[in-house]
């Protein structure tokens, strides 16, 4: 009622001015009715004794404004009460009680900007917004236009998070033929430094038979390396694969890990920005690695070094659901004997026609508990998951990563928006990615993204996110820089005194500061230090 009120003082005209039967409010009152006055004189004996007249017709309701009556009669489906109030303003229609805010009225805008943008109310949701202007307005179409405004607002687009199920149905790979000819390859970063200086390990495995290597290596490895490993580790145990799968890492991305597989023959696929689901089979041998080698070291002690190769052994010789059966069995053709499952003693011959029959019939088997495999895990992820489609020329909000800082201290992402953009979509990878045209500024990011990292934006054109205040990597994460150290103190514990440094950093929102310990900071930016 506030913005009605407000308007009305000083636009009187706002409302109703269009109206042929707006009157102001200094405009003289009407008279009142003969039959009104006759009811407030007393009663006459004459009156009293004659027969009792017919009640006099009932004054008609101020009428609506005639710039209304054609969207009252269109869009009203039920019957409601409109009165006009006049008091010291001039003529409001209301309906309910409530103030009927027309759509040719200014007003309306305002309130609607009033109740969703102002620092009173922090960009609501519709329904919240919705419930809140009801008691007060009303117009026909009001809960669809306040849906349909927030739906616009470039700010809730931005900053609020997806209560929804995620987009994209599963997508299985194809099932490979051959044992060794799709393969998929990932790294486990960040380990512990080995006394051979190894601190990361490569794993490669097979699509079809789920076998795998385990390869310590350092994490500085350059391509070079990794291919002189891989040659000597795979091809020369298996041949040239097919393809391979694997994410973006720097060195399957680079020119010379493209031209070697170029020339060996291998066709290289990589896994959209931000979706390792891509490469879900290598994620979840790594997870099963890293629990093997955990189990190792409270076990037996000692470097991973020592154990690595064993956690080979033991995954290629336990059962595999996805197959029916170990990793080794589905590669050799049979079991492999071990301490506690020698299996058969002495020699099993088979013609050259048995051998190929058998594992002909071997691999059918696998490729079809493949599928039923596949099948079983598409039904499961579907039903947590929903379709959602853009056509080429749609303008999307791409997802950024503002809680994945550099180094866990700075938090200062947290807060930062969700998403940035809009970008348009200029092509359709496969069923569930899309291509974007990305500005100069985010050259550094693969161009393709699967549809769980974007939201359609319906923001006016005209409407964006300034890329320049906002820097990310190429994993989309929130890059922050310290600009300054303000102060120094020393915080003094038990047995020892901390240095600590108060500092400011560059963020979207205004440059904030934290105390960090000084040693960090003189190690991550010494540049800071030079006084």
């Amino acid at each position: 009622m506030l913005i009605i009120k407000m308007y009305l003082v000083s636009e009187p005209h706002v409302l109703c001015s269009l109206c042929p039967s707006f009157v102001p409010a200094s405009a003289t009152p009407p008279t009142p009715a003969p039959a009104l006055a006759a009811q407030e004189a007393p009663p006459s004996p004459a009156a009293q004794n004659a027969p009792p007249s017919p009640p006099p017709p009932a004054a008609s309701p101020a009428a609506p404004c005639q710039c209304d009556q054609g969207r009252e009669s269109k869009e009203r489906t039920n019957q409601g009460a409109y009165t006009a109030v006049s008091t010291t303003q001039p003529r409001v229609l209301t309906r309910y009680g409530r103030v009927w805010v027309p759509e040719s009225c200014e007003a309306r805008q305002t309130l609607l900007d009033e109740a969703h943008k102002s620092k009173f109310s922090i960009h609501p949701g519709a329904t919240k917004m919705y419930r809140d202007l009801k008691t007060d307005y009303w117009w026909p179409g009001m809960k669809r236009e306040v849906a349909r405004y927030v739906g616009k607002c470039l700010t809730c687009a931005r900053v609020k998070a997806e209560h929804q199920r995620p987009h994209g149905k599963l997508q299985p790979l194809d099932i490979p033929v051959w044992k060794w000819e799709h393969i998929t390859i990932d790294l486990i970063t960040k380990l512990p430094r080995t006394p051979r200086g190894c601190d990361a390990i490569w794993v490669i495995v097979d699509r079809l038979t789920k076998s795998a290597h385990f390869l310590a290596i350092r994490e500085s490895s350059s391509a070079e390396v990794l291919a002189d490993t891989y040659v000597k580790e795979i091809v020369a145990r298996h041949g040239v694969p097919v393809t391979i799968i694997s994410d973006r890492d720097v060195r399957f991305t680079s020119r010379f890990w493209g031209k070697f597989h170029e020339d060996l023959g291998t066709r290289l696929q990589f896994s959209t920005t931000f979706h390792p689901q891509t490469d879900g089979q290598s994620e979840r041998t790594i997870q099963t690695l890293e629990d093997m080698l955990r189990a190792c070291v409270l076990d037996f002690r000692g470097s991973r070094d020592n154990y690595l190769s064993l956690a080979e052994f033991s995954y290629n010789n336990s059962y595999h659901a996805s197959i029916g059966m170990p990793p080794y069995e589905m590669l050799y053709g049979r079991r492999c004997r071990t301490p506690i499952c020698w299996g058969e003693v002495g020699q099993q011959e088979l013609g050259s026609t048995e051998i190929v029959q058998k594992t002909t019939e071997s691999i059918e088997m696998i490729r079809e508990r493949l599928r039923t495999a596949q099948s079983r895990q598409k039904s499961y992820a579907d039903r947590r998951r929903s379709d959602l489609e853009f056509q080429v020329g749609d303008r999307v909000l791409l997802k950024v990563s503002p809680w994945k800082g550099v180094i866990w201290f700075r938090k200062r992402g947290k807060l930062g928006p969700r998403f940035i953009g809009p970008f348009k979509v200029i092509a359709r990878i496969g069923k569930v990615a899309y291509r974007l045209e990305l500005p100069p500024e985010l050259n550094q990011i693969h161009d393709t993204f699967h549809v769980s990292q974007l939201r359609k934006c319906l923001a006016d054109e005209t409407a964006h996110v300034q890329i320049d205040d906002i820097q990310v990597d190429e994993r989309l994460n929130y890059i922050e820089r310290p600009i300054a150290i303000l102060e120094r103190k020393t915080k003094s514990l038990r047995n020892k005194e901390i240095g600590l440094v108060k500092v400011q950093w560059e963020h979207r929102k205004g440059s904030e500061w934290t105390w960090e310990p000084e040693a960090e900071m003189k190690s991550n930016y010494p540049e800071l230090f030079h006084d």
